[in-house]
C-alpha cells in the first residue's frame, strides 16, 4: 500500500507542465445567482473592509458573490438593500431570473473576447460558495433541492474556450457552501471555521471528480481549503493528473486538520479574532494589500489575490483580480471603481518578470449574460498591447533579474527566452535615447511591435538603448536582444 508521504514525494516531484509556465495570461469568471443583485459594500478592498468593521467584515467585503451571506447579518448594507429591493426573498429566488438571463449568452462570443484579449487559458467558477452548481450535477445535494443549473453552463464554455484555441480549468469552492452550513458568518475565525463536515466531504469529493471526468479541466483551482484529511487529497490529485496529464492545481488546498477543528468551538474563534485583530492593527496601511495563502505541501502555482511577490519567486504563481474590488459583478461600479488598464497592465508585467501569471477577472451580468463595457474595454487594451508586445511575455521566463530603472526613472522589467532577453519599459517613452542603469548587454535588437532597429551602447555600468525610428505605444515598449546564449 502506498503511504501518504510517498503519494505527496510523487506528486512533488512533477514538473509544471511548459504551457502553463509559457500562457501567462488567463481568464477567471466569477458568474451566478448572486449577479442578480450583484450588491456589495463599498468600503475599498478586502483587506481595508476587515480593517475598518472586522467585528462583521465577512458580511462587508466588496466581493458581490458573498451576498449570500451578507444578508443574513443584521444591519449590513446588503441586508438592508435586500429588504428594500427584494423583500427578504429566499436567495434561492434568484435562480429562476439567473436561469432566464442565460437565453442571451452567447460562449462563443466570450470565448472570442478572451482570445482577442491575449488570454491562453479560462477559468470558471462551477460552484461557489453559495452552493450553486454551474452544471446539472449528478451528485446530490441533500440540503437544498433543485440547486444546479439544467443548462450545462460549463461544458457549453468549456467547448467554446477550447474551440477557440484556450486552455479551460475550473474553480469548486471547496471549504465553503452556504448550502451545508447555514450559519452567518461576521469575522475569519468564523469564516475558517465555516468548513462543513458530516456528509459535505464525500459530497465536495464527488463533485470535483465529477468535473474531472465531465470536463477534464487543464486548471483545477479549489478555492479556501479542502475538507477532508490529506491522504484522500493527495489520491485525488494523483488521479487528476493521470485524468489529465499536463493539469495543474493551486494552492488553496488546507487540508482538514485538528487545528482547523478547534476553530468550530466559539470560544477558540473568539481567541483566534482577538489575535487577527491585533495583527491588522499592528499592519496599519498595509492591510490594503490583498490576500497571499500560506503555503502547502502540494501545488503546482500559488495565487496571492488582489497582491503580488515584489520579487522572483522560483515557485510559480499566478495573481488573481477583479478589475473593480469585486470579483462578481456589482451593479454600482462605474468607470472610477475599475483599475485602469495601464496599471492592470503594469501589474501584468511585473508578474511575469517575477515567474507569475495574471487570472484577470471578469463578471459578466446575469440578466443579460453580458460582460460589463468597462471589462472589455480593459480586454481590448490587454489585446493591443499583447499583439504587439506579446513575444516579450509568452513562453518566457524570469531572468537572472526582474527590475530595473532608467536614468530618468522609467521602470524596467526583464524576461528571458532562449537566444534572446526582452527590455519592457513600463509607460510611454518620451525620447528616442534612454540610459538603463547598472545594465551591461549587447547583441542586436528590436523593438516589439514594428521590428525597427535599436541600438545598444555601453557607457560604463549602464546601457544606451537608442530607438532609430520613433513611436512607442503610452503603455510599455519591449525591446528583444538577440543574445545568442
Amino acid at each position: 500500500m502506498v503511504s501518504t508521504s510517498q503519494t505527496l514525494a510523487e506528486l512533488n516531484a512533477r514538473p509544471v507542465p511548459d504551457w502553463y509556465q509559457d500562457a501567462k495570461f488567463g481568464i477567471f469568471i466569477h458568474w451566478g445567482a448572486f449577479a442578480i443583485p450583484g450588491f456589495a459594500p463599498r468600503l475599498g478592498s478586502i483587506g481595508e473592509a476587515f480593517a475598518k468593521d472586522y467585528d462583521r467584515a465577512v458580511a462587508m467585503v466588496p466581493y458581490t458573490e458573498w451576498y449570500a451571506n451578507a444578508i443574513k447579518v443584521p444591519g449590513t448594507p446588503s441586508a438592508e438593500f435586500h429588504r428594500t429591493h427584494y423583500r427578504d426573498a429566499p436567495y434561492e429566488d434568484f435562480k429562476q431570473p439567473f436561469e432566464a438571463g442565460l437565453d442571451h449568452w452567447d460562449p462563443a462570443a466570450w470565448a472570442e473576447a478572451f482570445r482577442d484579449a491575449g488570454a491562453r487559458y479560462v477559468v470558471l467558477v462551477t460552484k461557489h460558495h453559495d452552493g450553486l452548481c454551474l452544471w446539472p450535477s449528478q451528485v446530490a445535494n441533500r440540503h437544498q433541492d433543485d440547486w444546479t443549473t439544467k443548462r450545462d453552463i460549463v461544458g457549453e464554455l468549456a467547448a467554446a474556450v477550447r474551440a477557440a484555441g484556450l486552455r479551460f480549468g475550473v474553480y469548486y469552492s471547496g471549504g465553503i457552501d452556504w448550502t451545508f452550513n447555514r450559519r452567518p458568518l461576521r469575522t475569519l475565525a468564523d469564516f475558517m471555521g465555516s468548513t462543513p463536515g458530516g456528509d459535505y466531504p464525500d459530497y465536495a469529493m464527488a463533485q470535483v471528480r465529477e468535473l474531472i471526468d465531465r470536463y477534464e479541466p487543464s486548471v483545477l483551482w479549489n478555492d479556501i481549503s479542502w475538507p477532508t484529511r490529506p491522504g484522500p487529497l493527495y489520491r485525488l490529485f494523483a488521479d487528476y493528473y493521470r485524468a489529465v496529464p499536463e493539469g495543474v492545481v493551486n494552492d488553496r488546498w488546507v487540508a482538514a486538520s485538528l487545528q482547523r477543528d478547534l476553530l468550530k468551538i466559539p470560544l477558540m474563534r473568539r481567541f483566534v479574532d482577538r489575535k487577527i485583530k491585533a495583527a491588522i492593527a499592528k499592519q496599519g496601511s498595509d492591510v490594503s494589500k490583498g490576500i497571499i495563502p500560506p503555503e502547502i505541501p502540494h501545488s503546482d502555482f500559488r495565487t496571492p489575490e488582489y497582491a503580488a511577490f515584489a520579487e522572483i519567486q522560483a515557485k510559480k504563481w499566478e495573481a488573481t483580480r477583479g478589475m473593480s474590488h469585486s470579483f462578481g459583478f456589482n451593479r454600482n461600479d462605474d468607470e472610477s471603481d475599475y483599475e485602469s488598464a495601464d496599471t492592470l497592465l503594469h501589474d501584468f508585467i511585473d508578474a511575469v518578470s517575477r515567474n507569475g501569471n495574471l487570472l484577470l477577472n471578469v463578471g459578466p451580468r446575469a440578466t443579460d449574460a453580458a460582460i460589463p463595457g468597462e471589462q472589455l474595454s480593459r480586454l481590448k487594451q490587454f489585446g493591443t498591447w499583447l499583439r504587439a508586445n506579446g513575444d516579450a511575455i509568452y513562453g518566457t521566463r524570469p531572468w537572472s533579474r526582474s527590475d530595473g530603472e532608467t536614468e530618468c526613472g522609467t521602470a524596467v522589467r526583464f524576461t528571458a527566452a532562449p537566444g534572446r532577453l526582452n527590455l519592457i519599459f513600463k509607460g510611454p517613452v518620451a525620447s528616442d535615447r534612454l540610459v538603463v542603469k547598472d545594465l551591461t548587454l549587447s547583441g542586436s535588437a528590436v523593438r516589439l511591435g514594428d521590428d525597427s532597429p535599436v541600438t545598444l551602447q555601453q557607457r560604463g555600468p549602464d546601457l544606451e538603448v537608442t530607438f532609430v525610428t520613433s513611436g512607442t505605444g503610452p503603455v510599455g515598449t519591449a525591446v528583444a536582444v538577440a543574445t545568442g546564449g
